[in-house]
């Protein structure tokens, strides 16, 4: 599940954006949607990775029996789409570029599960060294 997120974030650093990505799946792994930040591709500040494949997945009534995977721990704004939807369950690729909002959502009594993945680290690490001004744009400071 991880390794299509990852290629997400990875397109989406080749076509010139913030890399992070992100896929929608049910529990038993059937992919629903795949999505990237975009919000400098599209200029809008809203497309983050989470709510791309959020949006490309449709409308669904079984949100808790879904799994959100994410190259990066999510936002505030994203761990907020996890919570409004009740999203039973959020993989994540890494923490240490970007503390988010998982450890909220565990308490919560959402899934958690911190996969360390060093190649995410690596990804969204370098790109931070290369563009500091953006990626500060897009976590807000």
């Amino acid at each position: 599940m991880l390794t299509v997120a990852y290629g997400e974030a990875v397109l989406g650093r080749s076509e010139g954006g913030i890399p992070i990505g992100a896929a929608l799946y049910t529990r038993d792994g059937s992919l629903l949607g795949v999505g990237h930040n975009r919000r400098v591709q599209e200029d809008d500040a809203s497309v983050h990775a989470e709510t791309d494949a959020f949006r490309k997945a449709g409308r669904r009534r079984d949100y808790p029996d879904l799994v959100m995977v994410t190259t990066l721990s999510p936002c505030w704004y994203c761990s907020g789409l996890v919570r409004q939807f009740n999203i039973g369950a959020v993989v994540i690729g890494e923490s240490e570029n970007f503390q988010g909002g998982h450890e909220w959502l565990e308490d919560l009594g959402v899934e958690i599960v911190l996969l360390k993945d060093e190649a995410c680290t690596q990804l969204l690490g370098t790109f931070i060294e290369e563009h500091p001004e953006l990626w500060n744009e897009d976590i807000g400071l």
